[in-house]
């Protein structure tokens, strides 16, 4: 189903300072993932942290059951799409899915997430 909040990426300084601090608040349970970040086990929806990103908000990514077709939606709507990839190699692709940062129309930042295809 597309629109539904799919993935909360949260971006911190020190990413190890980060994990410390949400596991101690929320018990979330850490494993490593793509980009020297961690893939966050929470309740109700996927979850991630990474380093570098001092003082941002938590992107919001959005689930789209076709990334190419909807980039192309964003940019038909008059969105825009970064020009950063965030999808990493191919293993991260197959066990995480796509990923797309964007803007909409008023410039408000969201991603767009295609989960990973059936095995």
């Amino acid at each position: 189903m597309s629109g539904e909040l799919a993935f909360v990426e949260i971006g911190v300084d020190d990413v190890e300072k980060g994990r410390v601090f949400y596991e101690g608040l929320f018990g979330w349970k850490f494993e490593t993932g793509p980009s020297g970040g961690y893939v966050i086990s929470m309740p109700n929806v996927g979850g991630g942290i990474h380093g570098g990103d001092k003082e941002s908000s938590p992107y919001l990514f959005y689930r789209v059951d076709d990334i190419d077709a909807a980039v192309t939606r964003v940019e038909e709507l008059g969105g825009n799409v970064e020009d950063v990839d965030v999808e990493g190699d191919e293993a991260s692709i197959a066990r995480f899915g796509r990923f797309k940062m964007c803007r909409d129309d008023q410039g408000s930042p969201f991603g767009l997430h295609q989960p990973p295809l059936p095995m």
